[in-house]
């Protein structure tokens, strides 16, 4: 019988890209230099990010901050920024089913086909105890979206669920599998490493707590 252990999956959104989303702006790299900082003693064996350039370049300040040339980063469609469900309308609240409907249909055919196999694809490959008997702790910098289906399935919550989780950029989201267990959220959007000038970017600001 093989040995199972525990992993932690800190999940992290991008931080905050330019207009054209093709760089991080000068706070979003103050951001990811602060989440480096959070993580400097936090054992990674991996660093995983979407393909976008400001999951990359998120990634990479914050494995430049922590100064450990040997956590290797791991580029990852499955990862990436895409829709990962897409429900009936019967699933839905009836009082929330026309704005989150309305909400999916701006997502191509393609995306709306292509998001639930990468969705199964990240269950696959970021959740769940790790073959050994050392845990393992594993950063994956990633988009919203994701963080939401993730944290949704630790939950087991419906499908649906992983709309209307909001996550700010380089915040941090830590999720524990151990076996024998239930899937536990330790953390959830925790930006207590960000000033508050750096919390919520992007947001409208009800949304600024």
């Amino acid at each position: 019988m093989t040995d199972t252990a525990a992993r932690y999956l800190y999940l992290a959104r991008h931080a905050e890209a330019s207009a054209d989303e093709t760089t991080l702006t000068d706070r979003g790299r103050r951001q990811a230099e602060l989440l480096g900082e959070r993580l400097r003693d936090v054992p990674l064996s991996a660093i995983h990010h979407g393909p976008l350039p400001r999951a990359e370049q998120t990634a990479r300040l914050i494995g430049a901050r922590r100064g450990a040339a040997d956590v290797p980063l791991r580029r990852s469609e499955a990862a990436g920024d895409y829709v990962p469900y897409v429900p009936a309308r019967e699933e839905l609240p009836a009082d929330a089913a026309d704005s989150l409907l309305a909400f999916l249909a701006q997502a191509s055919p393609e995306e709306r086909a292509r998001g639930p196999v990468l969705a199964r694809q990240a269950l696959a490959l970021f959740t769940g105890p790790v073959e050994g008997d050392e845990p393992r702790h594993e950063l994956v910098v990633t988009h919203n979206f994701l963080v939401g289906w993730l944290v949704r399935a630790a939950l087991d919550a419906p499908d649906w669920r992983w709309m209307g989780l909001n996550h700010g950029n380089a915040a941090l989201t830590v999720i524990r599998y151990a076996p024998g267990r239930p899937s536990c959220v330790l953390c959830f959007n925790d930006v207590r490493h960000l000033p508050p000038e750096l919390r919520w970017t992007g947001f409208p600001p009800e949304l600024h707590i």
